[in-house]
């Protein structure tokens, strides 16, 4: 087994760490193939994947979604252990979970699943205002992989490109009937009257981990945060940031809370009440590496 030098990478496949020579999954591999797949990417603290015990229940919600079994817990935590130890200056580590090797075509082969746990840098954390821009398509509320942390991420890809070919470093989607939805790979938050909103699980988004403990630890010590109601978040809300009435801010397991500093090239305010969720969830997350 051979890591990273800088010890920042490292990977485990088929039931032990690999060398990036050694690591190979077959061609014939659904995850490959068509995408039939789930992952989860925890941040890492101190040398362990935060809030592992949530990512890992979304990780079996999303399997059960695509109808794929899950090795057992104690083999994926193994797993993730191994490779942060053999990793220690990882930023953050991903659990892939694919259907397998199967025939060309959608339909799956009967062999077993694939499992592999990469660790390496935080490449995408972010300190600085983001600056986000509104994308062309929209999230279809009722697919059948919504909600689900699928490996089919062609379309977050295009649409990160996208917004990158326009000097934004995430793109935020509405959904079919016009709500604000989600980001690429980030969840969001709007700062409006003296509140920090984010969109319903309804609207299509990715119940990210993040997410419910900015809601959770926000509610713990009075900040008024919440889940929207109804059409409470319409895509349009994005005017008012641009005109200052409100705030944005994104979420992610790596990023954290990031404030967003510029909206479709325009430098928009950023939110106090949001800053306060960010200080809060920065010091829990120290105290509480599995909340």
């Amino acid at each position: 087994m051979t890591t990273d030098a800088a010890t920042d990478s490292a990977i485990w496949l088929d039931g032990a760490l690999r060398s990036v020579e050694d690591a190979r999954v077959s061609v014939l591999d659904h995850g490959f193939l068509v995408g039939d797949g789930v992952f989860e990417t925890c941040g890492v603290v101190d040398g362990q994947a935060f809030a592992l015990t949530r990512h890992l229940r979304r990780l079996e919600r999303s399997a059960a979604g695509l109808g794929l079994p899950v090795p057992p817990e104690a083999l994926v935590r193994r797993a993730v252990a191994e490779t942060l130890g053999a990793a220690p200056g990882a930023g953050r580590v991903r659990i892939t979970l694919t259907s397998g090797a199967g025939p060309l075509g959608s339909a799956r082969g009967s062999g077993p699943t694939t499992l592999v746990v990469t660790a390496g840098p935080s490449v995408g954390a972010a300190d600085a205002p983001a600056h986000v821009v509104r994308l062309p398509w929209v999230r279809n509320e009722r697919s059948a992989i919504t909600g689900l942390k699928s490996t089919s991420y062609a379309e977050n890809a295009r649409a990160l490109a996208w917004a990158r070919e326009r000097g934004a470093s995430e793109g935020i989607f509405a959904n079919t009937v016009g709500d604000l939805c989600e980001a690429t790979a980030a969840n969001v938050f709007v700062e409006r009257d003296g509140e920090l909103l984010t969109p319903a699980l309804s609207t299509g988004c990715l119940a990210g981990v993040t997410r419910e403990l900015v809601l959770e630890w926000g509610s713990e010590v009075g900040i008024p945060v919440r889940e929207a109601a109804g059409d409470e978040l319409p895509y349009s809300v994005l005017d008012d940031v641009l005109s200052g009435d409100a705030a944005l801010f994104v979420t992610g397991s790596v990023r954290n809370i990031v404030p967003v500093g510029r909206l479709d090239g325009i430098e928009v305010r950023v939110g106090e009440v949001g800053l306060r969720a960010r200080e809060v969830f920065a010091r829990r997350r120290l105290e509480q590496v599995d909340p």
